[in-house]
């Protein structure tokens, strides 16, 4: 059994920045797989991020270039960095690993 607990939504202004952690307890090896995805009200799930099983890391388009996702082995913790947010990012931000989701954690974006 794998839990994944997320924190550091919040409301920001247009322009700001936030930073998620999503940390993971059980039975977990590596944090490679691990990603974050977020969904709206209204629209579906999306991908936003992820660390590949190589460790490589990969973006939706929408955000590249304003959010990085790294993550620390060591506390079993992946982080998504979010900078120059926009009103559209706002959404419930979830993170995941194969079949396990966290709750989510809420972001807001004022204009």
């Amino acid at each position: 059994q794998v839990q994944l607990v997320e924190s550091g939504g919040g409301l920001v202004q247009a322009g700001g920045s936030l930073r998620l952690s999503c940390v993971a307890s059980g039975r977990i090896l590596s944090i490679n797989g691990m990603g974050w995805f977020r969904q709206a009200p209204g629209k579906q799930r999306e991908f936003v991020a992820g660390i590949t099983r190589g460790g490589s890391t990969n973006y939706a388009d929408s955000v590249k270039g304003r959010f990085t996702i790294s993550g620390d082995n060591s506390k079993n913790t992946v982080y998504l960095q979010m900078n120059s947010l926009k009103p559209e990012d706002t959404a419930l931000y979830y993170c995941a690993w194969y079949d396990y989701w966290g709750q989510g954690t809420q972001v807001t974006v004022s204009s």
